[in-house]
């Protein structure tokens, strides 16, 4: 069995808070030159982008020198580059940090932002905001939260402890709470444990429950009531995607602004920030597995449809 071969720092620096593009050259390719396998694998790119960045000497290898254009292909080697970013609108709000030490930074996202560089969404993202305003390069993501939901997100700020962090999550011992605004329903019957199993299609936008034992567990909790809307209190103890969303919508109660459930609404276009979905990552709670410090830390956000829903709704 070939031993992958670590692959070295990356000889280029951040661009904007994005990371550049690492490409090891697989074994048993069949290209005469590097420049020929990058043309085929980078086949969604404008005609013309790979030889341009080749020319311009934008294409490194790990010792930070331009790789030639007719530099032949070798199994097993990197190289880098920076992709162009596509055309961004700047989501207009901060993402507040609430706590920052050697080891973490917390972050108070809000609706919009995507917490790490995917598909469209790769400047505009909480994690390139935090490593470009902080001056931490190294910064990463322990988890993520929806673009769609606002809240606190946990950032490591050392890669060789990421991991640490990472298993909190994965082994469930993160306390996570959240806060969602929906209809009121006189009939449903609170608090309550919701439990079912969920499944989520690659390609298909919203996660579905079918039968089967369940993978999915919520308490919910109602904690307050303002007409015929409700603020829901939401504990999960396991993470399924959109997993909130989904059973307060099983539940006769889907959130408000949700595009998704009950039904997938037609997408806004870019730059409306207007009626987010009112949900809230509002707490985190777990024990330093670093320092072994206790920490509880609270979202300073509040959803605009419980202190307004005429502001919410457009109406004011």
């Amino acid at each position: 069995m070939r031993r992958r071969t670590p692959p070295p720092p990356a000889p280029l620096p951040q661009r904007d808070g994005v990371d550049p593009v690492r490409v090891r050259l697989p074994y048993g390719g069949t290209w005469a030159t590097v420049r020929e396998h990058l043309v085929q694998r980078l086949t969604g790119a404008p005609p013309g982008m790979v030889e341009a960045m080749f020319d311009a000497g934008s294409v490194v290898g790990a010792d930070g020198r331009p790789v030639a254009p007719d530099a032949p292909y070798v199994p097993g080697m990197f190289v880098w580059f920076h992709r162009e970013l596509p055309a961004e609108v700047p989501v207009p709000y901060p993402v507040e940090v609430v706590h920052r030490d050697e080891h973490i930074v917390v972050a108070d996202k809000p609706h919009f932002l995507a917490t790490t560089p995917r598909g469209s969404h790769v400047a505009e993202t909480a994690l390139a905001r935090l490593r470009s305003e902080l001056g931490l390069p190294a910064l990463t993501a322990a988890h993520r939260l929806d673009r769609l939901t606002a809240g606190l997100v946990l950032f490591t700020v050392r890669p060789e402890e990421r991991g640490a962090y990472q298993t909190l999550f994965r082994d469930r011992r993160v306390r996570k709470e959240y806060e969602a605004v929906a209809p009121y329903d006189p009939a449903l019957e609170l608090p309550r444990t919701v439990r079912s199993r969920i499944v989520k299609e690659r390609g298909v936008q919203a996660a579905r429950e079918v039968e089967g034992e369940p993978n999915a567990e919520t308490y919910v909790e109602l904690a307050g009531r303002r007409g015929g809307l409700a603020r829901y209190r939401l504990v999960p103890a396991t993470g399924q995607t959109h997993q909130l969303r989904v059973h307060l919508n099983a539940l006769g109660v889907p959130v408000l602004g949700d595009p998704l459930y009950p039904e997938v609404t037609a997408p806004v276009p870019p730059g409306d920030f207007r009626r987010p979905l009112q949900l809230l990552a509002r707490r985190l709670e777990f024990t330093d597995p670093v320092t072994g410090a206790e920490h509880t830390f609270d979202s300073g956000r509040v959803l605009q449809a419980w202190e307004s829903y005429d502001a919410w709704a457009g109406r004011g």
